[in-house]
């Protein structure tokens, strides 16, 4: 259950008083904009909208009340408001219908934008990318981890600034820092340039923090390459059970939660393979459609874990109906961060409560793959000699 919310200054017409505390999570109303015809990637009769769907999980995750859904085909945002005027009538009828307090939009509005559907709609409204970054600044433990989530807000922030004065402090939801809200949790706006003079010197300072340990991390690696002990770098889609398999292949305690970026801060694992080698598994963040490039930006230390990695173990949730599409979402981050041409190993997880044809057809579709099942323990064995063999054949 969420905690005790401060909800920011509403904009309506109202004249509401701002900072109304309440016990019941913020109540937030989706919006997508997509262009007519399939979607890109579905034959056009699929269950649903895997994005929307995945935006929903993430507003959930970061504690929010999903109140309702709007979607509309349009060629191209409207300049204005993003959202045709009909739609943004209907849009701003709803949140008043549902009692919503935030608006939370699956794509990238301008700034001009945002405010045309806050002046229409009387909420705040936020995108995908400043809700990613509000879960990430929950979900960050170590001092790296916060401080990369502290620079890829600021990231964030800074080309969003306003000079009225109300700008980004202008909240409707979060429950980190004491519900300070979506995205928002740097200082608040005071004059305009004098804040983007202290945010840049604020990133400069971060950048330098976590330049020191990218340092002592590549130190690490150094000293286990020397050792001559090979490394696998666990990667895939959020939610793909990569933690539950570190647990299972090397008897770690990592944190497994069935929630979205459940782990941030990479854990480094030893185990030992059937020939009796040890190697290092490393658990990485997870990652999701359209990663925000500020987080790709500010964590790329910490993915370089995965690039510098021997054999990078790709999780896939096999009972995902978009499982296919995450794959690709996850090879386009690795291509990314210039990790594409580690050797990847598919693991297929959750075989448990995976259709068997889905998981035909995904082995069909990726050979070499290795169906298991973290849950359960189902293939493992067959996972630990192809980690094996992958590695050996690239040792010679």
């Amino acid at each position: 259950m969420p905690g005790t919310w401060l909800l920011g200054q509403r904009t309506g017409s109202d004249g509401g008083e701002a900072g109304e505390i309440r016990t019941e999570p913020p109540r937030a109303v989706l919006l997508a904009l997509r262009p007519a015809g399939p979607r890109p990637g579905t034959d056009g009769d699929d269950d649903g909208d895997p994005s929307l769907a995945e935006l929903a999980r993430l507003a959930e995750t970061d504690g929010l009340a999903v109140v309702g859904e709007l979607t509309q085909n349009r060629r191209s945002p409207d300049p204005a408001t993003y959202l045709g005027s009909g739609k943004v009538e209907e849009l701003a009828r709803l949140v008043e219908q549902e009692a919503a307090d935030l608006v939370i939009v699956d794509g990238e509005p301008t700034p001009a934008q945002v405010r045309g559907l806050e002046d229409r709609t009387g909420v705040r409204v936020a995108d995908r990318t400043a809700l990613i970054l509000d879960i990430f600044a929950e979900h960050a433990h170590s001092r790296e981890g916060k401080a990369q989530v502290e620079l890829a807000q600021l990231a964030y922030q800074l080309p969003r600034l306003r000079g009225s004065g109300q700008g980004l402090s202008r909240v409707g939801g979060g429950r980190v820092a004491g519900g300070a809200g979506i995205g928002v949790r740097g200082p608040g706006e005071q004059r305009l340039e004098t804040q983007r003079r202290r945010l840049r010197q604020r990133m400069s300072v971060l950048r330098d923090q976590i330049g020191r340990l990218a340092r002592r991390r590549e130190t690490t690696r150094a000293r286990r390459s020397r050792n001559r002990v090979p490394s696998v770098a666990i990667s895939g889609y959020t939610n793909a059970g990569k933690s539950s398999l570190l647990n299972r292949l090397a008897t770690a305690d990592a944190l497994v939660e069935d929630a979205l970026f459940a782990t941030l801060d990479p854990l480094v694992r030893r185990t030992r393979l059937p020939d009796g080698t040890t190697a290092t598994l490393i658990d990485t963040v997870g990652f999701v459609r359209h990663l925000p490039h500020q987080l790709i930006d500010a964590f790329r230390s910490t993915l370089d874990e995965i690039a510098a990695a021997d054999l990078v173990l790709h999780v896939v949730d096999a009972s995902a109906p978009d499982a296919i599409d995450q794959i690709t979402t996850v090879r386009g981050v690795l291509h990314d961060i210039e990790a594409a041409h580690r050797p990847e190993l598919l693991a297929l997880n959750k075989i448990d409560v995976a259709e068997p044809d889905r998981v035909a057809a995904l082995e069909h579709a990726y050979p070499g793959s290795v169906p298991v099942s973290a849950a359960t323990g189902e293939g493992l064995d067959r996972l630990r000699e192809e980690i094996e063999k992958r590695l050996r054949d690239l040792q010679g």
